[in-house]
Parts: structure tokens; C-alpha cells; sequence
């Protein structure tokens, strides 16, 4: 019995293949069309066939995507893959593949994939952000993700940064229109920009947090800034939803100093005498999210899918 997990990226597609136990059997990557609706469809549809060819028939499809299906319209929405906005995405998806499938935001994915058998497993109730090119959320509740009534639930990197400093505002410009969003702030993207407007030069995050470790003041404050802006960000969410478990996963979450800061600097800014919720990196790494995909079905679903 396989679950294939699909993780639709802006550069890369990525497939897995879990067998009845959860078990990897296969993982497949190929670059990800772009501009092009039809192309995007027929490239899942060939990899799916592809890990079908050396792992035998899926009984179920998860697809992880940037966005998500509006419960208004049916059509793809917030997605920075702008060519699958206004389509029915998942439902000609579906056509094609001709399989039982589910479709979910890719944060969503990660969130369930960590609260399955990742760095929260076994909690009730899972935060996981993803703070790489852009910043997104899910949540999971009980190993299933939480979508809402339109379809935004654990969003919060297009809210505004909390308790912004006067030479924070307005904020930079957001692709979604306004200023000021989280995700200009705590994204790797919106780390080298505050580097760069700080006096430094224009380069990866990963190199700032080099140059921190071995010692420049501008990296070593770009980081601590860096910090305070995730604390703040995560507090006013845990305010409201108060997780379980905290995952972060994309490319800042293996600045190791993050670990180390953000404790502190959430019970700063907590409304709570204490918090002690664990903070922890996703386990599976970037691989995460394309097993949260195949694991949209559960086991026993895909098991009475094959009895019926």
C-alpha cells in the first residue's frame, strides 16, 4: 500500500513514496515548471508515474503547494506561483491523475509532517513556520491540518510586524500590496535586506551568520534583530492559538542562535507569567514538507481505499 506526497516548489517538484508503516520507499525531484498552468499539471502527472513505474500503483496522492484553494471560489489563490492563481487547480489535477487526492498549502504539509513523526510528534497542537526565501505557517491539530474558513488559517506572515520600532515603519514594500508584512522581516530574504540597509553588502544569509560568528558587530546585530523580530512575530501567535510545540524549518532555521534567543525573548513578550514551549528545528529538514504531503491520508484511509 503507497502514499506518493508531492511538494510543488518554485524551483523544484519533489515526490515520495511511504510505504503502509510511513517508511520511505522512494524520493524523486525534478525541476519545477514556471508560467506555464498545463506544463505544471503534466509534470506532477509524469512524476507520479515515474515513482509508479519503481514502487508500484499509489492507492492516494498529497500534494503540498505554495497557496491555497479558496472555499469561496474553488480557484488557487495566494500562491507566488502566480500562473496557478484563478485556476481550479486540485480539481484538474485530480482529473488528470485520475486518484483519490488532496491538496494542501505546503506550510500546512510541514505542520502536519512534523506533528506525524517529526520534531512534535505526539503533540496536540503544532505551529510550524517556514522562514527560507518567503515565510509561511500551519497549523495541525491532533495530526491534521487546520485550514480554516478561508482557507488562511496560520498565516500570520501577512499581519503586520508587532510592536514595531519608529525606524520599522512603514516597513518594506510586500508583494502582497501592503508594508510592513512579517514576512519582509523574519524571511531569509528579508534578513539580508536588513544587513544590506544596515551597511552591509549584498550577501546570503548564510554568510551574515558567518561573519556573526566570527565576530562583526553589523552581522552580530542584524542576528539579534533578526531574533527579536521572530519573538515578536511568534508571540502575538502564541497568544492566540498558545501551541504545543513550535517547528521551524526553511533555510533560517538552522541559524543555531535562534534556539538560544527566542526562550527569553518570548516571555518577554508572552502575555504568561511562563512559557516553556518547546522550539525545535523540523526534523526531516526541507524533506518535510513532502512527507506532510503523502501523509494528507493516513494509513487506514489509504487501507480502506484499497478494500472498497
Amino acid at each position: 500500500m503507497i502514499r506518493i506526497g508531492i511538494d510543488l516548489g518554485g524551483t523544484k517538484t519533489e515526490a515520495v513514496a511511504l510505504d503502509a508503516h510511513g517508511e520511505e520507499l522512494l524520493r524523486e525531484r525534478i525541476p519545477s515548471p514556471r508560467d506555464d498552468y498545463n506544463d505544471t499539471i503534466k509534470s506532477i502527472c509524469d512524476l507520479v508515474t515515474s515513482v509508479e513505474s519503481k514502487t508500484g500503483p499509489a492507492v492516494t496522492v498529497g500534494l503540498g503547494m505554495p497557496g491555497a484553494i479558496s472555499p469561496a471560489t474553488g480557484l488557487m489563490k495566494n500562491a507566488n506561483s502566480t500562473w496557478l492563481i484563478g485556476k481550479p487547480f486540485d480539481k484538474d489535477l485530480h482529473a488528470a491523475l485520475n486518484r483519490p487526492l488532496r491538496a494542501q498549502n505546503d506550510a500546512n504539509c510541514l505542520a502536519v509532517s512534523e506533528a506525524t513523526d517529526g520534531a512534535a510528534a505526539g503533540a496536540s497542537m503544532v505551529f510550524a513556520v517556514i522562514i527560507g526565501t518567503g515565510c509561511g505557517a500551519g497549523v495541525a491539530i491532533n495530526g491534521k491540518a487546520l485550514t480554516g474558513r478561508h482557507a488562511i488559517a496560520g498565516e500570520f506572515g501577512h499581519n503586520p510586524l508587532p510592536w514595531p520600532e519608529p525606524h520599522e515603519l512603514p516597513g518594506p514594500k510586500c508583494y502582497c500590496g501592503k508594508y510592513g508584512c512579517i514576512e519582509t522581516w523574519i524571511s531569509g530574504t528579508g534578513f539580508a535586506r536588513d544587513y544590506r540597509n544596515n551597511g552591509g553588502d549584498d550577501v546570503d544569509g548564510h554568510i551574515i551568520v558567518q561573519r556573526a560568528a566570527d565576530g562583526e558587530q553589523r552581522a552580530i546585530d542584524c542576528l539579534d534583530r533578526y531574533c527579536d523580530r521572530l519573538a515578536r512575530s511568534l508571540a502575538v501567535v502564541m497568544n492566540i492559538i498558545d501551541p504545543d510545540v513550535i517547528v521551524l524549518g526553511g533555510g533560517m532555521s538552522n541559524v543555531a542562535q535562534i534556539y538560544d534567543d527566542l526562550p527569553p525573548l518570548l516571555n518577554k513578550y508572552c502575555f504568561s507569567d511562563v512559557i516553556d514551549t518547546p522550539i525545535r528545528a523540523a526534523k526531516h529538514g526541507d524533506s518535510s514538507g513532502v512527507r506532510g504531503a503523502a501523509n494528507l491520508w493516513t494509513a487506514q484511509e489509504a487501507q480502506a481505499i484499497m478494500a472498497s
